[in-house]
């Protein structure tokens, strides 16, 4: 029933009920508090820094998601989370945020480099690559190519990471892709390759 009662809260606006939730005991109504907030346009900055603090995963991962609109709001605790999952998210949602930055957080990109490279869970270097591929910092282009040499989901998604970038290594990795054994990952190749041929004249 307070399930219920917030899914209505957001759509009918009723703050007071979606804000109070925000300290429930639950951790659903939590979560659902959060996106009531969000729906009726009331969803705050503090709200979410708070919500990153939550003692439940599924919580910081939601909030991580609604973060990829709010470049002001910085993910590197999020990205450093102790559950893969909310990690993952944040990865996610540090690609998405980039269009609204000016510039890379250094601190951010650091961060997706170290995960894409390192991180044990192959969801994360995943979501990681394809970050570094939207946020296009040469910085990244190491940590893309590795993935190039990764897992099949993970090399698809560098594979189409490498759109922004060119240079023999890119050139190289590419030629490689189109050999892959993974299909997906030699149509990934073949997607990208037509916007990275240099320009006639």
């Amino acid at each position: 029933m307070k399930w219920r009662a917030l899914a209505v809260a957001g759509h009918e606006g009723d703050e007071p009920i979606a804000r109070a939730a925000l300290a429930d005991a639950d951790q659903v109504a939590r979560e659902l508090a959060l996106g009531a907030l969000s729906r009726m346009g009331a969803l705050t900055d503090d709200d979410l820094r708070r919500g990153a603090q939550d003692s439940a995963a599924a919580v910081r991962r939601r909030v991580a998601m609604m973060v990829a609109g709010r470049p002001e709001i910085s993910l590197l605790d999020l990205l450093s989370d102790t559950d893969a999952s909310v990690v993952e998210a944040a990865a996610w949602a540090a690609g998405e945020q980039q269009p609204l930055r000016p510039q890379a957080d250094s601190t951010v990109l650091e961060r997706l480099i170290q995960l894409a490279t390192e991180s044990p869970d192959p969801l994360v270097r995943e979501a990681a690559v394809a970050s570094l591929g939207a946020i296009g910092d040469p910085v990244g282009l190491p940590a893309i190519l590795a993935g190039c040499n990764d897992k099949p989901a993970i090399r698809r998604r560098a594979v189409l990471a490498l759109a922004p970038f060119d240079g023999p290594e890119v050139d190289a990795a590419l030629a490689a892709a189109l050999e892959d054994r993974d299909w997906q990952v030699r149509q990934s190749a073949e997607d990208v390759a037509p916007f990275m041929q240099p320009e006639q004249g």
